[in-house]
């Protein structure tokens, strides 16, 4: 079995382009996270590609990296040419990991993770809420440039509606300061009243026929730099489900958005009155680089059922924090 791991950032898809501190750190990462947990499986063969900006990786990996002057859709499709599998990981951004999958799909590739039609709702923090809210999931309030905004007093969240985690996001001073930046920003922006809770988020498996594991119930460390929101590091495991809330919450969130598959990640605000979903991620998420250390299992060999089953999850070894933004963390 030959799995080709595409991480977009780390990967050559921003070939030309200067590589974001926090993202290329991230994506390093899950990267680096991924490729420990496949290659350990007995009978897995794995295909990464590379920037070669970056320094080599010394795994047991076939390594591809971009010709002079070639696209990262040319590297993809030559990477999805060598495997079976594809476990695209890529922010949500620009549609790149939509194209990703639709790549993926086009080429008869089992696909590790979501369809291009979850993608598109997911990718969208609106279009996101809209469907959730409309399934009767609590969400926090997400309106978009048009939309009214309610008189609600206090700071205001503005972000990109497509932004990978807290990439763009500000806190602005009240709702007169949001209506100003949707109106005025040329890349579709949402704004979100601050509400008081504890950021967390969850770490879903999710299975072909529908059933959902939740994995690890996570608290994140957000930081405020000036008006901007920094995800300093998350604590992997930090609480446990003892009332299966959130695994109720992860089954009605998976049965809102057909289509969502594999590694799947639900930021969430934990409120006095309960949990309200910030977004949906259809990709595999930074805590994943703490879950095996947490959970004494692969996640990985839950991910290609190879051998480990879900029921195993029952012995984690306790919660594990990771540093993102050492400044804040």
């Amino acid at each position: 079995m030959r799995v080709f791991l595409y991480e977009h950032v780390t990967g050559g898809g921003l070939m030309g382009q200067p590589l974001p501190a926090s993202l290329a750190r991230e994506g390093e990462m899950m990267l680096r996270a991924a490729l420990d947990d496949l290659t350990q499986l007995p009978g897995v063969e794995v295909v990464i590609s590379r920037d070669p900006r970056l320094p080599s990786l010394t795994e047991a990996a076939a390594v591809l990296r971009p010709a002079p002057g070639e696209s990262w859709r040319a590297l993809y499709l030559r990477g999805l040419a060598l495997a079976e599998l594809v476990w695209p990981i890529a922010p949500e951004t620009g549609g790149v990991l939509e194209t990703l999958t639709q790549y993926a799909v086009a080429e008869g590739r089992r696909l590790l993770g979501c369809t291009p039609q979850a993608v598109r709702v997911a990718a969208s923090k609106h279009a996101t809420a809209c469907v959730l809210a409309r399934a009767g999931i609590p969400v926090v309030p997400t309106f978009a440039p048009g939309e009214a905004l309610p008189d609600i007093a206090g700071p205001w969240v503005v972000k990109p509606d497509d932004g990978a985690g807290c990439e763009g996001a500000r806190r602005v001073a009240d709702v007169r300061a949001a209506r100003h930046q949707l109106m005025a920003a040329a890349a579709a922006l949402v704004a979100q009243p601050w509400i008081e809770g504890e950021p967390a988020s969850l770490s879903l498996l999710v299975f072909p026929d529908g059933r959902v594991e939740l994995l690890a119930c996570n608290r994140q460390h957000v930081a405020l730099r000036g008006e901007r929101l920094v995800l300093a590091g998350v604590t992997v495991n930090a609480t446990a489900d003892t009332d299966g809330r959130m695994r109720g919450l992860a089954q009605r969130i998976v049965r809102a958005i057909p289509g969502l598959a594999g590694f799947v990640g639900v930021d969430y605000l934990l409120t006095a009155d309960g949990p309200l979903v910030l977004e949906v991620n259809p990709r595999l998420t930074t805590s994943y680089c703490g879950l095996k250390s947490a959970l004494g299992v692969n996640p990985a060999a839950l991910l290609l059922g190879a051998g480990v089953e879900p029921e195993r999850l029952g012995t984690a070894t306790g919660p594990v924090t990771l540093t993102l933004d050492a400044a804040h963390a």
